[in-house]
């Protein structure tokens, strides 16, 4: 591995010989340049590992070479050095990404040591991105093994299964019959928990940016309330719909992903309701922010399972049979949706009285301007 490359910029040739020549004795490699435009374009041409630079120079100066040396590449480490050293300066240097200010005149030893420590904050800095990449290439890897090489040939039992109970191939008994409408429940269950998984694992803001567009909430809210009247039917659950004077309300989002949020909170509160119960789907306008509402009837959560009703996998007991067993992720996965989009997901709940989940989203401006 090459010494590491130290770019000196100042417009005093004395200051750039000696530090040159303190640095040449501590096995660094050295360049050097008598302002701050030179300084730029080597640091351009070069990518050194550190740059030392003056602060007050004709030209361009310290601080606006701190502007194009981060914009070139914020890893390399800066260590400003001047003669006219206030605090307000000092400031002013490291809130353009300076790693440390140095006073003039300064000793070899003071330099050596600043520069140690610029250094080893940068080589951990590497490292830690190196690591990060190797993460998420380590996370694409398993997000196309689950996908390909474990849910595909899953799927094709799963297709098995339904030729086999549609006696195509032959009529079946009622007993092997039974057994693979159970063998392929369980194949339905495990492929839900790898599409969940796969959703979670895939989902995150910078994915979004690229796919954000206007979302109106009252349109997506009506339309999911009645695609989901029939669950509500099904288990005796009265639901219910209200825009209070918000039908109008905008954010810039992921409509699918949206959807995702919102029929998951509203399965659940008719699931975990009882009979003859209601859930209140309601939406609002705030200052910043538009407000969705899910209440039920249900039958609440425990103060002790509210912190942990958002973690991966983490189910509440149903005391009902024929409530459906779900993957342990829809909550989890809700909760990376909304923030993905900037917003929160929030939750109150009662024992034997009902929950009350709200999701908050940054609202667009109207159309006619008005926010």
């Amino acid at each position: 591995m090459p010494d590491p490359l130290v770019l000196i910029i100042d417009d005093e040739e004395s200051m750039r010989d000696s530090c040159s020549q303190i640095l040449l004795k501590g096995r660094y490699r050295v360049e050097t340049a008598a302002d701050g435009a030179a300084g730029i374009q080597k640091v351009r041409e070069l990518r050194p590992d550190a740059v030392i630079v003056d602060l007050k120079m004709p030209g361009i100066s310290g601080l606006e070479v701190l502007d194009g040396v981060r914009l070139i590449d914020p890893q390399i480490m800066a260590i400003v050095i001047t003669g006219y050293a206030t605090v307000d300066s000092a400031v002013e240097a490291m809130k353009k990404g300076a790693y440390d200010f140095l006073p003039k005149p300064f000793t070899p030893e003071e330099l050596r040591i600043i520069l140690s420590r610029a250094l080893s904050h940068r080589r951990l800095a590497l490292e830690a991105e190196a690591l990060r990449r190797e993460k998420r290439q380590l996370e694409d890897n398993v997000i196309t093994m689950v996908s390909h090489q474990l849910r595909s040939p899953l799927v094709a039992i799963q297709q098995y299964f339904e030729v086999l109970l549609a006696d195509i191939e032959g009529p079946l008994g009622d007993k092997p019959k039974e057994m693979i409408r159970r063998a392929r429940e369980r194949l339905t269950g495990l492929l839900n928990l790898i599409n969940d998984w796969l959703d979670l694992a895939r989902i995150n803001e910078s994915q979004l940016v690229g796919k954000l567009k206007p979302v109106s909430l009252g349109r997506l809210l009506a339309k999911l309330v009645a695609f989901m009247g029939p669950l509500a039917k099904d288990h005796s659950v009265s639901l219910e719909w209200e825009d209070a004077e918000a039908s109008g309300l905008r954010v810039l989002g992921d409509e699918e992903m949206l959807e995702q949020v919102f029929t998951n909170l509203i399965a659940n509160a008719i699931v975990y309701n009882r009979p003859q119960g209601r859930v209140h789907v309601s939406l609002r306008e705030e200052a910043d922010a538009a407000v969705i509402d899910f209440q039920d009837t249900g039958i609440g959560i425990s103060p002790d399972h509210l912190p942990r009703i958002f973690d991966q996998f983490f189910q509440i007991s149903r005391s009902e049979s024929k409530k459906m067993k779900g993957s342990g992720l829809g909550l989890s996965i809700a909760k990376k949706i909304v923030e993905a989009h900037q917003g929160r997901i929030e939750v109150t709940s009662t024992p034997g009285i009902g929950s009350l989940f709200r999701v908050r989203l940054p609202k667009m401006p109207k159309e006619d301007g008005r926010s």
